[in-house]
């Protein structure tokens, strides 16, 4: 059993680590779930300017992701309708609708020029192979800017979950430039969809947001709805709103939809009604108000980390100086190779060291003959010397290029190649500002694209309260209560106790002194002795004094006692009085006088007492009464 528990023990943890960190929870390098860095990196195998069929690019993602096609086109759709790394053409979808997109062999994508800028270098990419050993896919792209905050994500996995909301890619941008300088920094979330946002318990990324719809109210008798709450689609809306009329708690005569690539709802109220009145109800019942908590969870370093939008951009400000470092240290590298050996080139061909070659009979004697040729240049050719491999280089210039040498040209691209690694080299003396720069640039390639509304922030953020759905909705339900039955509730034929919403509650006190609390009942039996029943409200039960006049079991004698019900559980029974005490009189008057009579006996000369309520103080539900008189009680009567 050991054997086998260790063995489940040991599976599923395997399991879990793997849904973790190769499905469901993007990596904080490039903000990306594993599907969606294998469609990206099959777009960039598969670029050549030209769209390509989504059946088509799903088809190669197949070779990379080892779960079938199933979960490959949604993510790409989801990816493209970000608008920024793939560009689209055909139906992809209406995010404002919910309508999905078209088959995949119908609608075409292929990697926008942001995608391959910010993610594509494969000279500087780690790779590993895929999952039958036939290929090799990137382990992380060297990601140029937090894609994890400007895209969003959301995932479930085993035992944890994230939900990232997408950010303005404009304002992440500017964001990380301010981290870059050491100045302050805010971000908050922006919708695809539009719409208000309240952030101010947003808490950096790991608290909620309330995420309301736009809506217009110049006309008095309709409303419109021009945006949408984050989550929310044309059809969930209205859906909400005509379950919350069917449930009486709006009245309105009929709602339309005329949504094409804008949102516009139509709900023209019924007679009697007007906007102003109706905008805290579809706030308070309807998804015009969506409350969406946030938890940033990434992999970072191999292993799930809870992070603050903050920190990922600092993050990633140290991660584009050291991506940027290191393409330029490339190019460097690249561009002193090529300066090398095209100073090699220049002196075979000017120099024609080609014609030394003409007379030897051996591959041993063309290579002294080259290497003897160079030696006059040494200071040009540099420490290096001449290796076998220039040597190869060189024996593979073809005829055509030397006849067709041109010398001028030649020099022009050395200086232009020594002026670019003058140019890195400042670069990498100042490469903080080279990474503004560069950050820069994206801004302003986002701010020219209209396709993408320029960039532009879509959600306009503020402060609102959220709405309470018990002050909204109308107190419209007569609770009543049957004496002769004992029955209470909303469907019970009786007297009119109070007028109630269906969130508020009852409270029952009987006679004999118990109490309980109950959700407002359709058809409750509470017995035919309840002395007073009301809504449970604590602010107004705060207020209300209740006097109790009880007899105690075993002397006899009389006591009083004073209380406020201010707290309880649900539907548990309570007593005011002590176990076996007989109740004689119960009032809920602030000011009030009662007598107390009391049983005769030899030598007791006055038989009745008259008492003020008001002057015994107010105690906690527990505390005991107050002893009136030494003398058995008979009863209790109100003055």
């Amino acid at each position: 059993m050991a054997y086998v528990k260790n063995l489940f023990d040991r599976n599923f943890l395997e399991y879990a680590s793997y849904v973790i960190k190769d499905r469901a929870i993007p990596d904080l390098e490039d903000g990306l779930k594993p599907v969606q860095r294998r469609i990206l990196h099959t777009l960039f195998e598969k670029d050549d300017g030209k769209f390509h069929k989504v059946a088509s690019v799903v088809g190669e993602c197949m070779k990379y992701h080892p779960h079938g096609e199933a979960s490959i086109a949604p993510a790409l759709v989801v990816i493209a309708n970000k608008e920024l790394f793939i560009d689209r053409q055909g139906n992809f979808g209406n995010i404002f609708t919910g309508d999905g997109a078209s088959a995949p062999r119908y609608i075409e994508c292929k990697a926008s020029a942001l995608a391959k800028d910010v993610f594509h270098n494969p000279k500087l990419t780690d790779w590993a192979p895929s999952y039958d050993g036939r290929g090799r896919e990137p382990v992380l792209f060297p990601a140029k800017i937090p894609a994890l905050l400007v895209m969003g994500a959301e995932g479930i996995a085993v035992g944890m979950s994230t939900r990232i909301l997408p950010h303005n890619a404009v304002e992440v941008l500017r964001a990380e430039i301010a981290c870059l300088e050491g100045k302050k920094f805010a971000l908050f979330p922006d919708f695809p969809t539009g719409g208000l946002v309240d952030v101010s318990d947003y808490r950096d990324g790991n608290g909620k947001v309330l995420s309301r719809a736009r809506l217009d109210c110049s006309d008095p008798k309709r409303i419109l709805v021009t945006e949408l709450p984050f989550g929310s689609t044309t059809e969930s809306l209205i859906s909400s709103v005509e379950a919350a009329a069917r449930s009486g708690k709006l009245k309105i005569q009929g709602i339309s939809d005329f949504t094409t690539d804008k949102v516009e709802i139509e709900i023209k109220l019924a007679r009697g009604v007007y906007a102003q009145e109706t905008i805290d109800a579809l706030f308070a019942f309807t998804e015009c108000e969506q409350s969406i908590s946030v938890n940033l969870l990434v992999i970072r370093d191999g292993l799930p980390a809870v992070m603050s939008a903050t920190e990922v951009i600092k993050h990633h400000a140290r991660q584009i100086v050291r991506i940027l470092t290191k393409e330029l240290e490339l190019e460097k590298r690249e561009l002193t190779e090529k300066i090398r050996m095209r100073a090699l080139e220049r002196i075979f061909i000017e120099e024609r060291i080609y014609k030394l070659i003409e007379k030897m009979k051996s591959a041993k004697g063309v290579q002294d003959a080259i290497v003897d040729g160079f030696k006059p240049f040494a200071k040009e050719v540099g420490p290096r010397g001449i290796e076998a491999e220039d040597i190869e280089r060189l024996l593979g210039i073809p005829i055509r290029r030397i006849s067709l040498y041109d010398i001028n040209k030649a020099r022009d691209e050395m200086e232009r190649m020594k002026a670019r690694v003058k140019e890195i080299n400042a670069h990498l003396k100042n490469i903080v500002a080279y990474s503004t720069a560069y950050l820069a640039s994206v801004i302003e390639a986002i701010q020219a694209n209209e396709e993408i509304g320029r960039g532009e922030r879509r959600t306009k953020v503020g402060a609102f309260e959220k709405v309470d759905v018990k002050e909204v909705v109308k107190r419209d339900l007569e609770l009543r209560y049957d004496k002769k039955t004992g029955y209470l509730g909303t469907a019970v034929a009786g007297e009119a106790i109070a007028l109630a919403s269906p969130y508020d509650r009852a409270l029952v006190l009987r006679a004999n002194g118990t109490y309980f609390v109950a959700d407002l009942p359709e058809k409750l039996f509470v017995g035919e002795n309840a002395w007073w029943i009301g809504i449970a409200d604590k602010d107004a039960l705060s207020k209300t004094v209740f006097t109790i006049v009880y007899k105690e079991e075993k002397t006899g004698f009389a006591c009083v006692k004073r209380c406020v019900i201010d707290g309880w559980i649900m539907n548990k029974e309570y007593s005011l009085v002590p176990e076996g005490a007989k109740v004689l009189l119960i009032d809920a008057r602030p000011k009030f006088s009662f007598t107390l009579s009391y049983v005769p006996k030899p030598r007791l000369k006055k038989l009745t007492e008259e008492f003020k309520a008001q002057k015994f103080p107010v105690r906690g539900l527990k505390a005991g009464g107050i002893r009136l008189a030494a003398r058995e009680a008979k009863g209790a009567a109100l003055v």
